[in-house]
């Protein structure tokens, strides 16, 4: 091929949306009123109930009463071929999903940063257990999760192919760097020699006891950022993909709230609030039809204090830290194990607590999560103000129990997203670190190609780059093209549209993480006339970035619509296009994004956000 490959991408771009979108559910969207709840019914053992009508449904919306608008019945069976997308040309890659909407997903995630070792190996066994009998046709995928989410293995039917990933050195047990005894996870009874030697009297030992507990708070609070930041991905990640998914989470603990401690001499500043966050992830998860099923990975609890590790020194020469110990070990193990079910209970799901039977609990979770009901209506109260609607689906049947999601946040039109709730938050900056999972909110078609015969000893226009990495470098042709559709473009005087979008091209390799970075802020407003064009052809930006010429690198693209809060991201390896010809980029395949025509939407151009 010898243009670009932008004009490729013009021709696919009708083509691949259809198939992206076909047969899809509609799902809650901040421009839309129809709301979408996925309703699991099970009996007294925990068995789904199949053949209800929507007559045996009542809906609510606060206190009032709504007209069910559609009803499906959705059992586990056979699953469907993917759907094809269509045959992309060298150097063209897309993050759009084939999966049907009819097909229930699952996703397994391993949890070594909240799971103490001793039981992620009782996890891993039982998982292995799991996969020699898993129900037929349960196309599933793996995610492990430390300081950051990466995926283990995508969605399979194949047990065996599942087994592996679980088995290879990516699905083992890892010590978490975040927590105070990565072992056993328990820290309660512990002797701590510094302490042994100082008296309750002593101002010192105060001051140090200050200082440890400061320290756990912080370890604390970064697991619950990372924690955060990987079900805000997989939320994303998952909104792309049609139809209902059981996320099924094996962690150790959570402690999403940490109360303040009335024994220390600052009380609060152990305390951490990220209550904005966790509502900002769980409605993500709900707009995902995705039901959150947690599985205590430490199984039957019993005390640590009466542990054969704890040598009891500490409780000899302190007698009142046995009773401390208890407190705060109840306190703790109230507040992990209530978020995993406030999260579960938001989001459709079921908690699995206090029990060995993993193996089980991974099977109950499948197996009633395949299984449900789909309800769709269409609120009495339309007005978007930004409050929670909370939702209520009854049954006129005795002794059933039903699973969904309990509300929804009615989103206004504008700044919509994540970023307008949670100060602060940077959903592009997680979604872009390297290695997490492609996000598909936003579709995106991307052509790669390299467009300098020779090596060159200068970077780009806009690029920055890592000191220590330098040149010569080859200079790549980075061309995004997304729909209009897909975007929260607000319509202006005279059918015009403006749009505010942010565009960024990383480069990464293993020895020093992201290499050169280029980030383009487009606030962009486009003529009557220009609307209309894009409407058919796509909104088309390209990039320029250098790469250089020795060593192997990866390219992450993103795109971050800063109206409704949606992403889209892709991730390719460079020796995927390494080898084919350089090629000349001219102004008729794409506008430029560093020189923009004199009759092309202008762009605000701001410092790179991801360093």
């Amino acid at each position: 091929m010898d243009r670009f490959p932008a004009v490729c991408l013009l021709l696919l771009a009708p083509a691949l949306l259809s198939a992206q979108n076909q047969q899809a559910i509609p799902t809650l969207h901040a421009n839309s009123n129809l709301v979408v709840v996925d309703v699991v019914v099970t009996d007294s053992h925990h068995n789904p109930v199949h053949g209800l009508t929507v007559s045996d449904f009542t809906l609510l919306e606060g206190k009032q009463a709504q007209s069910i608008l559609s009803f499906e019945e959705h059992s586990a069976g056979k699953p469907t071929a993917p759907l094809q997308i269509p045959k992309l040309p060298e150097g063209v890659f897309t993050n759009a999903t084939p999966y049907p909407a009819n097909e229930t997903l699952n996703v397994l995630v391993l949890d070594t940063l909240n799971t103490p070792m001793r039981d992620q190996r009782v996890v891993r066994g039982q998982l292995l257990q799991f996969l020699k009998d898993a129900p037929h046709g349960s196309r599933i995928a793996i995610f492990g999760l430390s300081q950051s989410l990466h995926i283990l293995q995508g969605f399979t039917t194949d047990p065996e192919v599942l087994r592996n990933a679980i088995s290879g050195s990516k699905g083992r047990p890892k010590a978490s760097p975040m927590m105070d005894n990565a072992i056993s996870g328990d820290t309660e009874g512990q002797d701590n020699p510094l302490l042994d030697m100082l008296s309750e009297q002593d101002s010192t030992r105060a001051s140090l006891e200050q200082f440890l507990a400061d320290q756990k708070s912080f370890q604390n609070q970064m697991r619950i950022r990372y924690t955060l930041d990987a079900f805000n991905m997989l939320g994303r990640w998952l909104s792309a993909l049609p139809g209902h998914k059981n996320l099924i989470w094996f962690s150790g603990s959570f402690p999403v709230s940490l109360m303040p401690d009335g024994d220390l001499k600052d009380p609060f500043s152990v305390a951490a609030d990220f209550e904005d966050e966790f509502r900002e992830t769980v409605n993500l998860l709900s707009r995902a039809q995705a039901a959150v099923y947690p599985i205590d990975a430490r199984g039957l609890a019993t005390l640590p204090m009466y542990g054969a590790e704890n040598s009891g020194k500490n409780y000899a020469s302190h007698p009142d830290s046995f009773g401390k110990d208890l407190a705060a070990y109840n306190s703790r193990t109230a507040a992990e194990l209530g978020t995993m079910q406030q999260m579960a209970e938001a989001t459709g799901g079921r908690a699995f607590l206090n029990t060995n039977d993993l193996k089980g609990a991974v099977q109950q979770a499948i197996e009633t999560g395949s299984n449900y009901y789909t309800l769709a209506y269409r609120p009495t109260d339309g007005t978007r103000d930004g409050s929670f609607r909370r939702i209520r689906v009854l049954t006129q049947h005795q002794g059933l129990q039903l699973a969904y999601r309990r509300g929804y946040y009615a989103d206004t039109t504008q700044k919509s997203g994540p970023s307008a709730t949670v100060p602060g938050f940077r959903p592009l900056q997680t979604a872009m670190m390297r290695g997490t999972p492609e996000v598909a909110e936003i579709p995106i078609l991307l052509g790669v190609r390299r467009i300098s015969a020779k090596p060159e000893s200068t970077l780009a226009n806009n690029n920055t780059h890592n000191e220590k990495v330098n040149g010569p470098y080859y200079r790549y042709l980075v061309s995004f093209v997304v729909h209009p559709a897909n975007l929260q473009c607000n319509t202006v005087d005279a059918n015009a549209l403006r749009c505010e979008l942010e565009f960024v091209s990383n480069i990464h390799d293993d020895e020093h993480g992201l290499v050169v970075s280029e980030v383009d802020n487009l606030r962009t407003h486009y003529t009557p006339q220009q609307a209309e064009e894009i409407r058919h052809q796509g909104i088309i930006v390209r990039q320029e970035i250098s790469v250089p010429v020795r060593g192997e690198y990866i390219l992450r693209a993103g795109l971050y619509d800063h109206i409704s809060g949606h992403i889209g991201t892709v991730e390719i390896p460079l020796s995927r296009v390494a080898g084919l010809a350089p090629i000349h980029a001219t102004k008729t395949d794409a506008p430029q994004a560093d020189t923009p025509r004199a009759d092309a939407p202008q762009k605000e151009q701001s410092a790179p956000a991801h360093p």
